[in-house]
């Protein structure tokens, strides 16, 4: 049997990378989708349309979760499309490609604090309520997204816009597994180096990091993350709460302490 046979998944981020990985994951396991972009249309209308292949009802809908009237309109649409079991937050903003490279330090951080801290939080508040109601008669499940090197620390500008407000992520869905226990479970994955668009066209020196920095050798793949997301959303997985999941090959702290001596 499917593992999410006759369950409903929201998908934010799902136009591509390890929103769209998710999707199609899920889909293969039977899970009706509602997939969730903010802007590219045609990215997220070709990960429905990969979805559906698998025999799965998809629907898409657009939104800019840094802002609080579009958070409230895209819950809301959500919810009148009915029950949903496992809502993943996987919308981030991009800070590391296209013109919000050239961004300052402090524009980048509120532009990464808007969307991937606010944003998560606000939405996970808007959602709780329904989601209990769910949760007292069926699966009902909340996945956030983290950093791995969140809690260790990693030095430059990135370790210091991505450490703190990934962890405030973390630690946020920490306080909502107990606040929603019982009846909904919270988690986190912490991701480590996923070879996504970025990964892609990352120099040299970072694609030797990257491999050198998992025990594993290798850049981690968004399919790498979308099934460790199944596994923590899955009905099967109903005694897992509260966890920080770390997707990373094995961090290899030697490696780091080596790197920054």
């Amino acid at each position: 049997m499917m593992q999410l046979q006759d369950q409903t998944a929201v998908i934010t981020g799902a136009s591509s990378g390890i929103g769209r990985a998710i999707a199609l994951t899920f889909a293969a396991q039977g899970a009706q989708l509602v997939l969730h972009a903010r802007a590219n249309q045609v990215g997220l209308e070709e990960t429905a349309q990969l979805a559906r292949e698998y025999g799965v009802e998809c629907h898409c809908l657009l939104a800019d979760l840094s802002c609080a009237e579009q958070r409230d309109q895209f819950s809301q649409s959500v919810f009148d499309l009915g029950v949903v079991n496992i809502w993943v937050n996987n919308a981030g903003a991009d800070i590391l490609t296209g013109t919000n490279t050239e961004l300052s330090f402090s524009q980048k951080l509120e532009t990464l604090w808007n969307m991937d801290v606010l944003g998560t939080i606000e939405l996970c508040r808007l959602i709780s309520a329904p989601m209990s109601e769910t949760g007292k008669r069926v699966n009902a499940t909340i996945l956030n997204m983290g950093w791995d090197q969140a809690e260790v620390g990693q030095s430059g500008d990135s370790g210091q816009l991505f450490g703190p407000t990934k962890a405030a992520v973390m630690a946020y869905s920490k306080s909502l597994a107990r606040s929603l226990a019982p009846h909904v479970r919270v988690n986190c994955l912490a991701p480590g180096w996923i070879q996504t668009a970025w990964g892609e066209v990352a120099p040299e020196d970072w694609a030797q990091r990257a491999q050198s920095e998992a025990l594993m050798q290798r850049w981690g793949t968004p399919e790498d993350v979308a099934n460790a997301a199944l596994y923590a959303v899955a009905p099967t997985s109903s005694f897992i709460t509260g966890q920080i999941i770390s997707v990373n090959g094995g961090l290899n702290h030697e490696q780091i302490n080596s790197s920054s001596s």
